[in-house]
């Protein structure tokens, strides 16, 4: 009993560490999760605690537990409306852009450790994937907010790189060891993998999704059961040959699109366990490094770890995107630069070693010395590489809490809180401000004191506002409130004009002096914008035209509702 009270002790205080750790994190401005790696490492062996954990195996099952449950929760907070301009592109990288960078790295490997052309293409095969969790984890620590554009494309390719990457490690691994013996069995297995995996989770997940909105359980029921039925999806899917990483993110992506109020019972539960995952797998991960081991292969990795930034990903990124889709150059360089390892590759880096490949301790050190770097290097430089890329748009407001009320089963009511840093709404009654059609004002919290907002009410700085409405309202509310800190952003970033999208190009070429082609004097600026950008517009797209930046400010699907008129 005694024994395992010490590990009970020991597992709390080393997942407390990791928690506090995100606060130094943040002061520091160093990424969090190698910190999660470094603790797990001073648990480890040789570090502080001296714990002797060898155990392959058992942390490969941790990790594929530990992986499963950070999908689930990745496919839960994705949105369908990112599909819009991030699905294509994002499975181009996440399927020829791991086939490339792979077949790159490996290359390099096979020169820099004196390996076999599949050993070092295994060695590829495991850095393959990214994540994006670390991405936007670093991301929004510092308040920034990608286009549309690039930020789901990014979110998107994580969720569905893994299994390519497993893919690849897995047949890779097979051949090594003579289990794989021939292309048609390749194919086959690829063919079962992607297959079962669309099926699973795209079936699976239609049927959980009704299922959790039209059942009546406790609230703190709903995510054990998604967490129940994902896992058991997971497994389902793993015991046929398909991808039981793809079955469930894809199972998340279609449940947290079953707008209900079940689903806000959902994800703030998931959001932790993702954490706790995360947590969980770093630190049995860093518990697993032997850093002695690790120096010894130090050099040779980081120069695969050089080669897969600089050389691999960019190669990758621009075969994948720059023929088929619309990207600017900056764009591109920032999704080059953007792909973070995270730990997926160390996870499949323990797949060799229990498969009795040989030379396994290589496959393991290289893979730890990557993402460790990886998540140093580019993740130090991932704000100020934003910034210069120019991928950044201002932050919008949002409700400071959020929560549907459990009226409706369909487009139900929510209850919206907003701070008033606005002086555009304070000492206004209530009676002149332009609130959406569908939204009623239920109460304002001033002082710790609640007052019910009448005609006359004046809001003032501070003062907490309660609204119900619906979600077609958010956006209105989010303009209404927008803080002056934001306006000042957002005014420099669009322009002090804002016009509408359904203006005649011929009426803005006579006012402002502008010259037209015979084709566009009959456009609306809108559809003249989108032409200009090409492809999908997101806010954001800026359009350099008669010494003028003409900025998307708002659009609805592909049709741009609103620019702003910057000088130069």
């Amino acid at each position: 009993m005694t024994d395992f009270n010490s590990v009970y002790v020991v597992a709390g205080l080393l997942v407390v560490l990791s928690i506090l750790a995100s606060r130094v994190s943040a002061r520091i401005g160093m990424p969090l999760l190698p910190l999660f790696l470094f603790i797990g490492m001073m648990a480890g062996e040789e570090g502080v605690l001296g714990i002797h954990f060898d155990d392959y195996s058992r942390a490969y099952v941790i990790g594929q537990l530990a992986l499963a449950m950070i999908l689930l929760d990745g496919g839960l907070q994705t949105r369908m409306s990112t599909f819009r301009v991030g699905l294509k592109p994002a499975l181009s990288l996440a399927t020829l852009g791991v086939f490339i960078t792979s077949g790159l790295v490996g290359v390099v490997a096979m020169w820099v450790f004196d390996l076999s052309l599949l050993q070092g293409l295994l060695v590829g095969a495991i850095v393959g994937s990214t994540d994006a969790a670390a991405v936007f984890s670093m991301l929004n620590g510092q308040g920034i907010k990608l286009n549309e554009r690039v930020g789901a494309t990014l979110e998107i390719e994580s969720g569905t790189n893994d299994p390519m990457a497993i893919f690849l490690t897995l047949i890779l691994s097979q051949m090594l060891v003579g289990q794989v013996s021939g292309v048609f069995e390749t194919v086959m297995l690829f063919v079962e993998q992607f297959g079962w995996g669309l099926a699973f989770g795209l079936g699976g997940g239609w049927c959980i999704g009704r299922l959790l909105k039209w059942l009546d359980l406790a609230s703190g029921l709903y995510a054990l059961l998604t967490m129940a039925l994902g896992l058991t999806l997971f497994a389902l899917t793993n015991m046929v040959n398909g991808s039981g990483f793809l079955a469930i993110y894809l199972m998340g992506l279609m449940v947290g699109n079953v707008r209900g109020q079940h689903i806000e019972h959902i994800l703030p539960v998931h959001d932790g366990m993702a954490w706790l995952s995360l947590i969980a797998l770093f630190l049995v991960l860093g518990m697993l490094v032997t850093p002695s081991q690790v120096l010894d292969y130090l050099w040779p990795s980081l120069l695969v770890s050089a080669s897969l930034v600089l050389v691999a990903r960019p190669i990758a990124v621009m075969l994948s995107l720059k023929p088929f889709f619309g990207f600017r150059w900056k764009e591109l360089i920032f999704i080059s630069w953007v792909g973070l390892r995270g730990a997926v590759p160390i996870v499949l880096a323990i797949l060799p070693v229990i498969s009795g490949v040989e030379e396994s301790d290589i496959y393991f050190n290289v893979a730890f010395v990557v993402v460790l770097m990886s998540l140093i290097v580019q993740g130090m430089s991932l704000a100020p590489m934003a910034r210069w890329m120019k991928v950044v748009v201002p932050p919008s407001a949002s409700p400071s809490r959020r929560r549907t009320m459990g009226v409706l089963h369909e487009n139900d009511y929510e209850m919206l809180m907003y701070h008033v840093d606005n002086r555009g709404v304070e000492k206004i009654p209530l009676r002149y401000l332009r609130f959406p059609s569908g939204t009623s004002l239920a109460a304002v919290f001033r002082d710790h004191e609640m007052i019910y907002p009448k005609g006359s009410t004046e809001l003032e700085k501070h003062d907490l506002v309660c609204a119900i409405g619906r979600s077609g309202d958010v956006a209105a509310l989010n303009r209404m409130f927008d803080g002056e800190a934001r306006l000042k952003v957002a005014r420099d970033f669009y322009g002090a004009f804002i016009i509408d999208g359904n203006a005649p190009m011929l009426e803005l070429a006579q006012a402002y002096g502008l010259t037209l082609s015979a084709g566009e004097k009959d456009k609306l600026l809108g559809e003249f914008i989108a032409r200009r950008v090409g492809g999908n517009p997101v806010v954001g797209d800026d359009v350099d035209w008669h010494g003028i930046h003409w900025v998307v400010h708002e659009v609805q699907g592909n049709q741009v509702l609103k620019v702003g008129l910057r000088l130069q």
